[in-house]
């Protein structure tokens, strides 16, 4: 069953990508490229378009598919490569068919440098592609201020140079050159030069930066502002430049890049198309799990299904770890550079997929969203039961004043608030947190016993192994230590402590599980300091009244119950507090406060 558009839209990320849209023949008519790719998509179809053809296109989008990319200048070059493959009916107005350019050491002795916008197979070495022909302008100026090189075609065997062929131009004596056409600098010399340009294209410039430094000071000393000034503009335009990107690079040819993420029930897997270097096709699907399949398994099918679906006859294949396709088929797992980042790219893509997915589920299945939530609290907290109903007590004082706790109830992962409780501690004296526990723990569950209330699969005390001793003593007391699980969870490190174990379990800190402890943690917190904060107030009030020469606690109780505050007593006539307390009262309350006011 297809996704509704809306959905799609409301669950795309945040993050910089290329976006597709098809129509109802499933056939792509638009590519762009977004630095969000949710906000983007969304003004689409929240904007009124003044544009008519930009109306046209919207009314026929049926289907959004989208790649997610490293950086703005990366979704640039996907975007650039998609419309040249498929070139959609809404993009052929709006794009030239133009290349991006690249730097090229040629592959010659001798190597030139220079800028082209075509790459041929010759050895060469293609550094790029970049997005501004300006970047490419100003590192090229600095590596012709830093290393010398010749411009000239010839080519420079070491017959002809020692035949005399060639004589130095006017590049040589400008300083430009340092003549090799007639042997007046090595070889070796000049690949050393080129070592560095090698270096200094790929951003790795720190080798070269003291000697730029030094070139600086050198025109400072000989007062040459002007030309020190150039080469810290330079500098400053290369700072920016971005050395080459993963979507197009010209060492990787002709290869399908795989890889796949799991969870209990499910597989979510992304394919890429690698062209001459460039990324073509990208698809992602969810793979239903049947018989708990690994990793291996899930990609191992995905592979196979996919090929035949694209007709891909590519020889190779990039995945995460290794996989068995036969013996005609090339399995590279990379360990490094672009073709490791290019097979990140593809598992990134598959993460975003799958968060996409539940966010849809959450929507418009949230019994199957639940479902997996608990199933995967189960798992990476080792319960025996899903943890449909978790409880989660916390303590408040300040210098032992007012010590009070408070227990807050999730059911199915989401606060039950109408089930909060707060507790006044009664038996402990002085700032006690462990007895303090022991007591509220105590409570709680004795009256749950006695109610015959349901009791929680889960028990979290925010603390560490101090109150979770505490509580324990009270759930032996009460004859439930191992009929409920429980937990201690420590703010520091968020470590979680277990009954009996002095080795703290470390979850995953972007695991959905940690992320609903925590929630009932501060949810806990959050309710008990407010409970703690009016107690200690209507204290604070209590005390203040209290100053009042011969008055008793009845008649604060019954001035509180009429006006609510002390500030509210200290603004009232006498004959507002006479029809309340009595004539005699009253006077003395408002005379005590008249004093104040003279």
């Amino acid at each position: 069953m297809p996704t509704p558009l809306e959905l799609q839209i409301k669950t795309l990320p945040n993050s910089p990508g290329v976006y597709q849209y098809f129509d109802k023949e499933d056939v792509i008519i638009y590519v762009g490229k977004a630095k969000n790719l949710k906000k983007r998509v969304s003004s689409y179809f929240t904007k009124n378009h003044e544009n008519g053809k930009t109306r046209i296109l919207v009314k026929k989008i049926v289907r959004i598919e989208h790649v997610v990319v490293d950086t703005e200048t990366d979704a640039l070059l996907l975007e650039n490569n998609l419309i040249k493959k498929y070139k959609p009916r809404y993009n052929i107005l709006l794009k030239d068919d133009k290349s991006y350019p690249w730097i090229c050491i040629k592959k010659e002795r001798f190597p030139r440098v220079f800028s082209t916008r075509r790459v041929i197979k010759d050895g060469s070495e293609y550094f790029g592609p970049y997005t501004n022909m300006k970047t490419v302008h100003a590192l090229l100026d600095l590596i012709k201020e830093l290393y010398p090189l010749r411009t000239c075609n010839y080519d420079l065997s070491q017959e002809k140079i020692d035949a005399g062929k060639y004589k130095v131009c006017l590049e040589y004596h400008l300083g430009n050159c340092k003549g090799p056409c007639e042997g007046f600098q090595h070889e070796d010399n000049y690949l050393e030069d080129i070592r560095a340009i090698r270096n200094i294209i790929k951003g790795n410039f720190k080798e070269s930066l003291e000697r730029l430094q030094q070139m600086m000071l050198d025109f400072a000393a000989e007062m040459k502002f002007e030309e020190a000034q150039n080469i810290k503009d330079k500098l400053a335009s290369l700072q920016n430049y971005q050395a080459k990107s993963t979507i197009v690079n010209p060492s990787i040819n002709n290869v399908d890049v795989f890889s796949v993420i799991s969870d209990e029930t499910h597989g979510y897997a992304n394919f890429f198309k690698v062209m001459n270097g460039s990324i073509v096709q990208s698809y992602t699907t969810e793979i239903k799990k049947k018989l708990d399949e690994t990793d291996k398994e899930l990609l191992e099918l995905f592979i196979i299904e996919t090929r035949n679906r694209f007709n891909s006859l590519s020889r190779e294949v990039y995945t995460p770890f290794k996989v068995d396709l036969g013996e005609n088929i090339k399995v590279t797992v990379p360990k490094l550079g672009d073709k490791k980042r290019i097979v990140e790219l593809s598992e990134r893509n598959a993460k975003y997929y799958r968060m996409e997915q539940f966010k849809q589920i959450k929507i418009v299945d949230p019994d199957r969203h639940v479902k997996r939530i608990m199933g995967q609290m189960k798992k990476d907290l080792r319960l025996s039961v899903e943890p449909r109903h978790i409880e989660c007590f916390d303590n408040s004082n300040i210098q032992g004043t007012h010590p009070v706790a408070a227990c807050v109830v999730f059911k199915d992962g989401k606060p039950s608030k109408k089930e909060y409780r707060h507790y006044n501690i009664k038996t402990v004296e002085g700032p006690d947190d462990f007895a303090s526990m022991e007591e509220v723990v105590f409570r709680r569950y004795k009256r749950l016993l006695e109610e015959n209330q349901p009791l929680p699969q889960l028990i979290v005390i925010d603390g560490g192994k101090g109150q979770l001793s505490s509580a324990l003593k009270s759930l032996d007391v009460l004859g439930l230590r191992g009929k409920i699980a429980i937990i201690g969870i420590a703010k520091r490190l968020e470590e979680i402590y277990y009954p009996g174990d002095s080795v703290p379990l470390y979850l995953d800190k972007k695991s959905e599980s940690l992320k609903i402890i925590q929630y009932l943690r501060n949810e806990a917190h959050r309710f008990g300091i407010t409970f703690h904060r009016n107690k200690r107030s209507k204290s604070a009030i209590q005390s203040e009244l209290e100053q009042i020469p011969d008055v008793g606690k009845q008649t604060i109780t019954n001035l509180l119950r009429k006006f609510k505050s002390a500030k509210r007593i200290k603004e009232a006539t006498l004959e507002e507090l006479k029809e309340v307390v009595g004539l005699s009262r009253a006077q003395k309350v408002y005379q005590y406060y008249q004093k104040d006011k003279e």
